[in-house]
């Protein structure tokens, strides 16, 4: 008895088959929107931000790499770079390793490019000196110890 109303049931279905197939994907096509919006949105854009952060090191940036190390950027090659993360001490690595740039340096300011003297004079060069300047970096800081 129960197996020919099933059957009576999905014939009747038929005729509404479309809006049917509707709202059963619904569910599958919003997972698939928030998904989109809350995960692979994001990691594209941060992906971006990172290629772009690559792209413009240079040297005198101070970076962190994928390892830790913290150093300060001394050459630029395609692929490589050098970093100095003691006196003396420097290391080749990868670009794609460094993971955070600490502080950038300001761009060469010879070039095609006329500053004036107002603009340097905007704020003291005491006060763009980072405070570490004092102290020994890298393992220096250690051995250095009295």
């Amino acid at each position: 008895m129960l197996i020919s109303e099933a059957y009576a049931q999905a014939a009747g279905a038929g005729a509404s088959g479309g809006a049917g197939m509707l709202v059963q994907f619904a569910p599958l096509v919003l997972i698939f929107v928030v998904f989109y919006f809350l995960l692979i949105r994001p990691q594209q854009k941060r992906a971006k931000d990172h290629r772009d952060m690559l792209g413009a090191l240079r040297r005198g940036d101070r970076v962190v790499t994928g390892g830790g190390i913290v150093g300060s950027v001394v050459k630029v090659a395609d692929d490589e770079l050098t970093i100095e993360i003691a006196e003396n001490v420097r290391v080749k690595v990868i670009r794609s390793t460094v993971t955070t740039v600490l502080a950038r340096t300001e761009p060469a300011k010879g070039g095609g490019s006329k500053s004036t003297d107002a603009d340097d004079d905007s704020t003291p060069p005491a006060a763009n000196a980072p405070a570490e300047a004092e102290k020994p970096k890298g393992l220096g800081r250690f051995l250095s110890r009295k």
